[in-house]
């Protein structure tokens, strides 16, 4: 039996990942050797997603087929997702951002486990240092200007429809998720998608209001972390990074943890047993240039 390396398992969990949300929405896929694709279909404008898996021998011809693929489906929106940094689909129009890390963790518990997290934060000023998106990485309790009471913050795995959609709400306007604001319940995350097999939710409160969550999907060998996310009246909290130690401590803490982190995030990941394993570009269609 062959063995596959860390960075393959994130990958693979990845595409199984967007699988799980294909079948939830009855979006049409399409699973290559070399590749997954999901044609996405929110909105006319929603991106589909390409995850390349195991490229092969021959990059220019995956490039070729991927791009075959973006015509045929007719993408005005696409995310093509390389963990192995190895494509150039310049010369297909599209182009890339910064690199972000692909990061593995290896199974074990916390230093500090928070399962089942109960606990004080302090009252908020109505202000935030972190920008949209800032997620994990605000992550921190600061110090209150405004004086009041402590406030209590839980973390707990959502199995009904009403706190799947509070998990939803709080990706959708907390990541944020642009091309699905405003929110609307089941836009993004149906609740047919809560009952995939391996897809768990979990939501933080703050004295029992939304003030964060995740999504964990295992796929029997890895478990991915996806759109750990705080809404910005809560950031800077803490929230992010409760949210985070909940899910890798219930979440199948006896395989290996996987995600893609933004810049911001990276450090706490690494202060939390993230170790990177790769760097993934991800592929959308350059801007008209300018007449």
């Amino acid at each position: 039996m062959k063995t596959i390396s860390r960075l393959e398992q994130a990958t693979d969990n990845a595409a199984e990942f967007w699988l799980a949300q294909a079948r939830a929405h009855g979006w049409q896929r399409l699973v290559d050797p070399r590749f997954t694709a999901v044609r996405c279909a929110r909105t006319p404008e929603d991106a589909h997603r390409i995850v390349v898996t195991r490229p092969g021998g021959d990059i220019a011809a995956l490039e070729d087929d991927v791009a075959g693929l973006i015509r045929e489906w007719g993408s005005t929106g696409v995310t093509v997702e390389d963990p192995y940094g190895i494509l150039d689909m310049t010369r297909h129009g599209l182009g890339h951002g910064r690199a972000m890390a692909v990061m593995t963790r290896e199974p074990g518990p916390l230093e500090s486990p928070r399962s089942g997290a109960q606990a004080a934060v302090p009252p908020s000023d109505g202000k935030s240092s972190a920008g949209p998106g800032a997620g994990p990485e605000a992550a921190g309790p600061v110090e209150s200007s405004g004086g009041g009471r402590s406030r209590s913050l839980t973390v707990d795995e959502v199995l009904d429809a009403d706190g799947f959609a509070e998990v939803e709400r709080a990706v959708v306007d907390g990541f944020p998720i642009e091309a699905s604001r405003p929110w609307t319940r089941g836009g993004m995350l149906p609740e047919a998608l809560l009952h995939e097999p391996g897809l768990r939710a979990w939501l933080a409160r703050i004295d029992g209001a939304p003030a964060g969550a995740c999504l964990t999907y295992d796929d029997g060998r890895a478990t991915g972390v996806y759109w750990v996310a705080t809404l910005p009246e809560h950031r800077s909290r803490g929230v992010g990074r409760a949210v985070l130690e909940t899910a890798l401590a219930d979440a199948h803490p006896d395989r290996p943890a996987t995600l893609v982190a933004t810049m911001l995030g990276e450090p706490l990941y690494r202060k939390l047993g993230f170790t990177e394993q790769g760097r993934t570009h991800w592929w959308t269609p350059l801007a008209p240039a300018a007449e």
